[in-house]
């Protein structure tokens, strides 16, 4: 069911000191800084051969991860995401098994402007894994 992993996203505090780190340090090509406020956060993806990192960090105060970055003060690893052909029969799939969805169970628009949803970390061995229409 899940296709190729999309990206691996992470969590900081300061997105230009991140960027700076994979841009200096390690050579990477970065998009550009993309506001979502849909999802109370700001995200620049580092650009790889085969897939993406995405440094994602909070927009506003009410942003969902300023509680991971109270627990994880260095910031860290905050949710894989994997690639799927149909999102909502994915979903149906999932519930069916038990898994659960996050949010109201509708899929929003994420930042590559598709249909995505989180499913609870719970369920994917203490993982928060975000599905993204392929």
């Amino acid at each position: 069911m899940i296709g190729r992993l999309n990206h691996v996203a992470i969590a900081v505090k300061d997105l230009d000191a991140a960027a700076k780190v994979y841009r200096d340090t390690l050579g990477a090509t970065l998009s550009a800084p993309l506001p979502q406020p849909e999802h109370g956060v700001t995200v620049i993806f580092v650009e790889l051969p085969n897939s993406k990192i995405e440094l994602l960090a909070p927009l506003g105060v009410d942003s969902p991860i300023n509680a991971f970055l109270e627990r994880n003060p260095g910031g860290g690893i905050h949710h894989v995401c994997y690639e799927v052909d149909d999102i909502l029969a994915a979903r149906d799939r999932m519930k069916a098994q038990g898994a659960r969805i996050l949010g109201s169970g509708e899929p929003k628009i994420g930042a590559h402007g598709k249909p995505v949803l989180f499913m609870h970390p719970k369920d994917f061995l203490g993982t928060l894994v975000e599905l993204e229409q392929a």
